[in-house]
C-alpha cells in the first residue's frame, strides 16, 4: 500500500475508530471501496484502527459474501440464479457475459475492469432475469445486452404496484423516491404528530389494539414485542429496521424503501417513543445500494428538518438513527443474526432465550421489525386501532403487500386487505398465464414456503386460512410456475440457495442442507438412486426439529411440500 493510500484509508477510518468493533462492517465497506478488495495490509489497518484482532477482522470478511480478501474487477456482475431469474434464463446472461468477456465466473478480465459472479438472489424478481453492476441494477436481461452491460449503458427497471387498496403503497409505483416535501404533503408524519399527543402507553396498547403482526414472515403481535421492550428496566434501549430482505421471491421492502422512505421512518419514531428509545439503526441488505442511498438521504432530509434528532415535533423525544449496509449473508434477516451483523461480528444467530426485547442490541433492550411492519404504523395511529381493523380479516387485520413473480403476465407487489383468494391475486390481478400456458404449481411464503396447486387457488389469504391448507404466509412472496417450468431444477436451487447461505453455526442445518443439496442435485439430474425420497425426509425432518434458527427449521419445507404433490419427481428417470 503506498503512502498516499495508508494515509487516505488512515482518514476514513478515523471517523470510524470511535465506535470501536460496531463500526467494523462499514469501515470495512469504506475500505472495500477504497481499494476493490481487502488486502492483508489494509484488513491491518482496519483492526488496528477499532481495536479488533486481525483473525477477527478477517472472519467478517469471510462471512460475507460481498467483502473479498482477493482481487475483484472493478465493477462486479452479480447474476441472479434463483429459480424464477433461473426459468427466465439468467443462466444465459451469466454465460454471455463471461464469453464476451473471455473469463469464467469468478474470474479478473483484462485491464481488471470486470468479474462476473452468480447471486442467491438480488430482490428484483418481478424484472427476471436480474443483475447487479456494481450499484446499477438491471432487470429482463438478455444474452444480447452483454455489450451494453460491460458498457455500462443500464437502465433502472421500474416495479409494478398495484393491487385492490393502495394504502401502504400510495406513494409507491412512480420509480423515484418521495421526498419529504411530498410525503407531509400527503399526510406524511400525522401519526406521528398524533402519538405524541399520547402518552407511550397509550401508544403501545394502540397498536396491540389493532392486531399488528409482523410481517416478515415470524407473525409474532408486534404490540405484545414493543411492551416488552417497553417494562424492561434496562437503558439504553433500540429501534432497529430490519431490511435484510434475501429471501428469493421477495422485494416488497425494496419498493417501500426506495419509493416512500419516510414511511419507514416515521413508523421506526413512534415505536421509539413508544418504548423510550432514543436511538435506532436501519440495516440493509448489501445488494440493496440504491435503497441504501435513498433512505440514508432521507434520513439526512428528516434530520435537517428536525423530524428525527431533539425535540422531535417540540416534544421531549430525542431520536435519532444510524445506518448499516450489509454485505450479502441472508442469515443476516434473522433478528439475532442481525443484531450480531451491527455489533461488528459473523452474524450468527444466538440462543433464544434471552430474547431483544430484554437482552437484544449491545445487551440492551431492542425493537426489531422490518420494513412493512413499521409502514403499518402510522396508519394505525393515524386513523385508529378501530378502524384500522376493518381492513383485512378480523384475526388477520390490515393491509397486506404480495409479491408475485415468475411465470405470470404481470409481475409486480400487490396490496390488497387479508382476506382476497389467490385465484384473485394471480388472475385477476396478476393477468393469469401467457395464453396455451397453464398453472403447475405456486410457491407460497418464499424458499421457505410450501406449495399450492389449482386446487388452492381458492383459498383465502390470511393467516388462518393459509396455515389450514398447510401453506405459509411467510413475508408475502408468491412464485408462480407455468407448465413448462422443471420443479426439479427450482427445488435444486432452492436447496443450493440453503446450502450456500446455512451460517454454518449449528450442525443439523449445515450438514442437513448440504445432504438435501445434494440429493436434490441427483434429482434434477435425472439420477435419484434407491431411497433418496427417504432420506430427504430424515434430513429434512431433522433439520425442522433440531435446527438453531429460522434457517436450518424452515430449509425442508418447499421440499417436504413437494414431495407430498409430486412423490414420482424424486425417482429415478427412465
Amino acid at each position: 500500500m503506498s503512502d498516499p493510500d495508508l494515509i487516505r484509508l488512515q482518514s476514513i477510518l478515523a471517523g470510524f475508530a470511535p465506535q470501536g468493533r460496531a463500526a467494523l462492517l462499514p469501515a470495512l465497506h469504506a475500505a472495500q471501496q477504497l481499494h476493490g478488495w481487502i488486502p492483508e495490509s489494509v484488513a491491518t489497518e482496519v483492526g488496528r484502527a477499532l481495536g479488533v484482532p486481525l483473525a477477527d477482522v478477517h472472519g467478517v470478511i469471510d462471512f460475507y459474501e460481498m467483502l473479498s480478501r482477493q482481487p475483484t474487477g472493478r465493477t462486479v456482475v452479480r447474476v441472479c440464479s434463483a429459480p424464477v431469474c433461473a426459468l427466465a434464463g439468467g443462466d444465459d446472461v451469466a454465460d454471455a457475459l463471461c464469453g464476451y468477456l473471455k473469463i469464467e465466473p469468478g474470474e479478473v478480465s483484462s485491464g481488471g475492469e470486470f468479474t462476473v459472479e452468480h447471486a442467491p438472489c438480488l430482490g428484483w424478481c418481478d424484472h427476471a432475469p436480474a443483475l447487479l453492476a456494481g450499484e446499477a441494477a438491471l432487470g429482463r436481461a438478455s444474452p444480447q445486452q452483454a455489450a451494453d452491460i460491460c458498457a455500462h449503458r443500464i437502465e433502472r427497471p421500474i416495479s409494478l404496484v398495484g393491487g385492490d387498496i393502495r394504502i401502504l403503497t400510495s406513494n409507491c409505483g412512480q420509480g423515484h423516491p418521495t421526498s419529504l416535501a411530498d410525503y407531509t404533503s400527503r399526510g406524511g408524519y400525522t401519526g406521528l404528530k398524533k402519538a405524541l399527543m399520547m402518552t407511550p402507553q397509550e401508544v403501545l396498547a394502540e397498536v396491540k389494539a389493532a392486531g399488528l403482526v409482523g410481517r416478515g414472515g415470524a407473525a409474532f403481535p408486534t404490540g405484545i414485542k414493543w411492551e416488552g421492550a417497553a417494562k424492561a428496566a434496562a437503558q439504553p434501549k433500540y429501534i432497529v429496521c430490519n431490511a435484510d430482505e434475501s429471501e428469493p421471491g421477495t422485494f416488497k421492502d425494496r419498493i417501500l424503501m426506495e419509493e416512500d422512505p419516510h414511511r419507514t421512518i416515521e413508523g421506526m419514531i413512534i415505536a421509539a417513543y413508544a418504548v423510550g428509545a432514543n436511538r435506532g439503526y436501519f440495516y440493509i441488505r448489501g445488494e440493496y445500494p440504491y435503497a441504501f442511498k435513498v433512505v440514508s438521504d432521507a434520513v439526512d432530509e428528516a434530520r435537517q428538518a428536525g423530524v428525527i434528532g431533539k425535540n422531535i415535533f417540540g416534544s421531549k423525544l430525542d431520536f435519532d438513527i444510524e445506518m448499516r449496509l450489509g454485505a450479502g449473508a441472508y442469515i443476516c434477516g434473522e433478528e439475532t443474526a442481525l443484531l450480531e451483523s451491527i455489533e461488528g461480528k459473523r452474524g450468527f444467530p444466538r440462543i433464544k432465550p434471552p430474547f431483544p426485547t430484554t437482552q437484544g442490541l449491545f445487551g440492551k433492550p431492542t425493537v426489531i421489525n422490518n420494513v412493512e411492519t413499521f409502514c403499518n404504523i402510522p396508519l394505525i395511529l393515524e386513523r385508529g386501532a378501530a378502524e384500522y381493523r376493518k381492513i383485512g380479516t378480523e384475526r388477520s387485520p390490515g393491509p397486506k403487500l404480495f409479491c408475485v413473480s415468475g411465470q405470470i403476465q404481470r409481475p409486480g407487489l400487490y396490496e390488497v386487505p387479508f382476506g382476497v383468494t389467490l385465484r384473485h391475486l394471480l388472475f385477476e390481478l396478476a393477468g393469469g398465464f401467457k395464453q396455451g400456458r397453464k398453472l403447475q404449481a405456486v410457491l407460497v411464503g418464499g424458499a421457505a414456503g410450501a406449495f399450492a396447486t389449482e386446487t388452492n387457488l381458492d383459498v383465502i389469504l390470511s393467516f388462518e386460512n393459509l396455515s389450514a391448507a398447510g401453506l405459509p404466509l411467510g413475508s408475502g412472496a408468491v412464485m408462480v410456475f407455468d407448465d413448462t417450468a422443471d420443479l426439479r431444477d427450482v427445488l435444486k436451487r432452492l436447496g443450493d440457495f440453503f446450502a450456500d447461505e446455512s451460517c454454518g453455526k449449528c450442525y443439523p442445518c449445515q450438514l442437513g442442507t448440504k445432504r438435501q443439496h445434494e440429493i436434490l442435485d441427483r434429482a434434477a439430474a435425472g439420477a435419484a438412486v434407491a431411497g433418496d425420497r427417504e432420506r430427504l425426509s430424515d434430513v429434512g425432518d431433522t433439520m425442522i426439529d433440531a435446527s438453531l434458527c429460522g434457517l436450518g427449521q424452515t430449509a425442508a419445507t418447499a421440499v417436504l411440500s413437494a414431495m407430498k404433490l409430486w412423490p414420482e419427481m424424486f425417482e429415478r428417470q427412465k
